[in-house]
């Protein structure tokens, strides 16, 4: 639905960008194999090389661009390799102790994209262990809770993007519990974290008993009352995907409410994306990975409005997809990662920034493929 929008120069682009996507994946995916990255080193990935091992919360984006790939090409060596990835975060499920609420992002992209294409029995399994953990720390106040330790009554947008998960176990077991969850989840989100003018908090601290909102920290923008970008894209595409999944309108609404915000900020600044909307104007700061989360939101909501309204998220996505392929991708097989200067956070001074990161890559594969109708559903 999405290529037949597209100009004839635009469609030639994408099919350019997608023959250079595809032969660094082939290279990429014979050299990483069963490794499971999240930041190269001196153009090279590590096995596992992320703070918290089997349990970093990035670990399931790997196995996603397998997934992908595989549904787009049907070569057999995607789709192994993503089993065997698949298999060795059970030891993260074992563990559990480690694991918080980021297990969407982690089985979404392995076990549950394994099962949509492949009907495998042992991978639903996992998705729906998943499921039912990250179920388990909903607070009856109204949200799930973030991280663990003394983050009781945390809630941050990122969350957005895990309850997916919830939507899609409540479909396979014919549970209304997992939407009632996610629903309760996504009204408290759309009243703690997004602003009037579509900006967004990233962290809210609520009562753990009642639900109201005591403060708002700075999380990884630049301070309280920022605009975290990478936030924003949560946002902007796990509102759109609560609506894909309920229907219920306001959600949507907020996805587009957001989005204008998103679009607007990156219109000023030439497409790219800055790591906070409302920091300094020195130093710049950007992150690619918010920039490539956000076009695969955009697209989606492209998919859910209107002939008249669609136009403007598909230009929005290819012009952020142009500005950023130009200023911050390398097609070198040899070198891993596609997508340089990605950031976890503003003021990070660590190997998370300015740097290529995983999930940077998986949203410009996502984004590619859907613009080419190659795409399926992961979320």
């Amino acid at each position: 639905m999405i290529n037949q929008q597209l100009t004839a120069a635009d469609r030639q682009w994408v099919q350019d960008i997608y023959k250079k996507l595809a032969t660094k994946m082939r290279a990429q995916c014979l050299r990483i194999g069963e490794n499971i990255p999240y930041i190269p080193r001196e153009g090279r990935y590590r096995d596992l090389d992320s703070p918290d091992g089997i349990y970093w919360w990035t670990n399931g984006f790997w196995p996603g661009m397998l997934w992908q790939m595989y549904n787009a090409t049907g070569e057999d060596c995607y789709r192994t390799t993503a089993e065997g990835v698949e298999r060795r975060l059970d030891e993260a499920l074992a563990g559990y102790e480690g694991l918080h609420h980021d297990v969407g992002f982690m089985w979404l992209h392995s076990a549950v994209a394994n099962y949509r294409l492949t009907g495998s029995r042992e991978a639903r399994r996992r998705g729906l262990h998943a499921a039912n953990l990250l179920a388990g720390r909903y607070n009856p106040a109204g949200f799930i809770r973030a991280w663990n330790d003394d983050c009781t009554g945390w809630i941050i947008v990122d969350c957005m993007m895990n309850i997916p998960l919830l939507y899609w176990a409540g479909g396979e077991l014919n549970d209304p519990r997992f939407a009632a969850i996610a629903g309760n989840h996504a009204d408290t989100c759309r009243r703690v974290t997004v602003r009037p003018d579509g900006s967004c908090n990233h962290i809210s601290v609520l009562d753990p008993l009642t639900g109201e909102c005591m403060e708002n920290p700075a999380g990884q923008g630049y301070g309280s009352g920022s605009s975290w970008s990478r936030g924003q894209a949560w946002a902007l595409y796990g509102f759109a995907l609560s609506h894909l999944h309920s229907g219920k309108r306001d959600y949507l609404d907020t996805a587009k409410q957001v989005a204008h915000y998103f679009i607007a900020n990156l219109a000023l600044n030439e497409w790219l994306p800055l790591v906070d909307f409302r920091a300094p104007g020195e130093p710049v700061k950007y992150d690619s990975t918010a920039a490539m989360c956000a076009c695969c939101g955009l697209l989606e909501i492209a998919k859910q409005v209107g002939e008249y309204e669609r136009p403007l998220y598909i230009r929005a996505a290819l012009n952020i997809l142009r500005a950023c392929e130009g200023a911050f991708c390398s097609w070198d097989p040899e070198e891993d990662s596609s997508v340089a200067r990605g950031t976890g956070y503003y003021h990070g001074t660590g190997f998370d920034t300015d740097a290529p990161i995983i999930y940077g890559d998986y949203f410009l594969i996502e984004a590619v493929l859907r613009l080419l109708d190659k795409d399926f559903l992961i979320w």
